[in-house]
């Protein structure tokens, strides 16, 4: 089933506007909602919406509340989300790194007490589109286990890069985890099971089959050790740049809710694209391998999916669809 971007937006506008959010905050959420499906990453888009309302009819996302600035040093800004919807107070915070950048060169904000920005890659796109490069983070609760060891005790804590281009801007949007979770509810929805090991099932076995590893929530780090490791410094980075929660803080409460972020960016006035198109054409050149296809940079799918997307409709699941419509 496919609708259009338009009725995606409208309707999640209309039921967050039921649910006490300003006609401003109810506009952005609800574009970067539809947004997300538009570009193809639909577990943070329609599929994720009907979680997003629960958390707010149960309190963990507070549908009035203000970002606010508590503090800087130099061109690094202290924020406190105080619980506002994730994806307002990340494209409020990133457009206040843009603003320092184009002042000072570089800026950085820090934010606590937030939640779920939905895509990272979202506000990775804002810097790009405001002539920027743009790297950003989060923690989010334990659902991986480090190296080593048995338990999650890290987050797939996601890295967002993006770097302006004429042709298309570069932006890298990844978690820690082999897969994410979204994407691994993508597959489970459809019936597939993972084209690699993707986590640990129920018995500690290395599995490719979403709904054990949803369930036991035992996701493989990237690189085994070094996808550890960086889930590790980048979740030290997020929290203690805002003073905010830790992932063994946000794991105690069981909702991924109260997390701490940062977004980060540099002007790219002076980047040389002729370097930049340079390392495109020169990693583009390795021949196409039989299992991946084609070698292409990161956003490339992005770009492809949306403008598909757009001329054919958005391809939606049809049961979380109908859900939305009831709410």
């Amino acid at each position: 089933m496919k609708v259009s971007f338009e009725e995606l937006d409208a309707q999640f506008t209309n039921v967050l506007l039921k649910y006490g959010f300003s006609e401003e905050k109810a506009a952005l959420c609800a574009h970067i909602f539809a947004e997300n499906s538009r570009d193809g990453v639909y577990s943070h888009g329609l599929n994720r919406f009907p979680v997003f309302v629960k958390l707010v009819k149960e309190g963990w996302i507070k549908a009035d509340a203000e970002p606010e600035k508590i503090g800087s040093n130099g061109v690094v800004e202290q924020w406190d989300g105080n619980l506002a919807p994730g994806m307002y107070t990340a494209a409020k915070a990133m457009k206040r790194a843009i603003a320092l950048a184009k002042g000072n060169g570089m800026g950085c904000v820090a934010v606590r007490n937030t939640n779920h920005w939905m895509r990272g890659g979202t506000y990775g796109w804002q810097a790009a589109d405001a002539g920027c490069i743009g790297i950003c983070a989060t923690n989010a609760i334990a659902n991986m286990p480090p190296y080593g060891g048995t338990e999650p005790r890290l987050g797939n804590n996601p890295l967002v890069i993006a770097v302006p281009r004429k042709q298309g801007h570069m932006v890298l949007d990844m978690a820690m985890s082999q897969f994410s979770y979204g994407k691994m509810q993508e597959y489970e929805l459809k019936g597939e099971e993972l084209p690699v090991y993707g986590g640990y099932d129920a018995e500690g076995n290395l599995s490719t089959n979403p709904a054990a590893i949803r369930e036991t929530t035992k996701a493989l780090p990237i690189g085994f050790w070094k996808g550890s490791g960086l889930a590790l410094m980048l979740g030290v980075l997020v929290a203690s740049l805002s003073g905010g929660r830790t992932v063994g803080q946000i794991t105690a409460d069981g909702k991924e809710a109260g997390v701490s972020q940062f977004f980060l960016c540099i002007s790219a006035e002076n980047l040389n694209e002729q370097i930049l198109e340079q390392i495109i054409s020169y990693t583009k050149s390795s021949p196409a391998s039989e299992d991946a296809g084609e070698v292409r940079y990161p956003g490339e799918g992005t770009l492809a999916t949306r403008e598909q997307n757009k001329k054919e409709g958005i391809p939606v699941n049809e049961e979380i669809w109908q859900q939305v419509q009831q709410l």
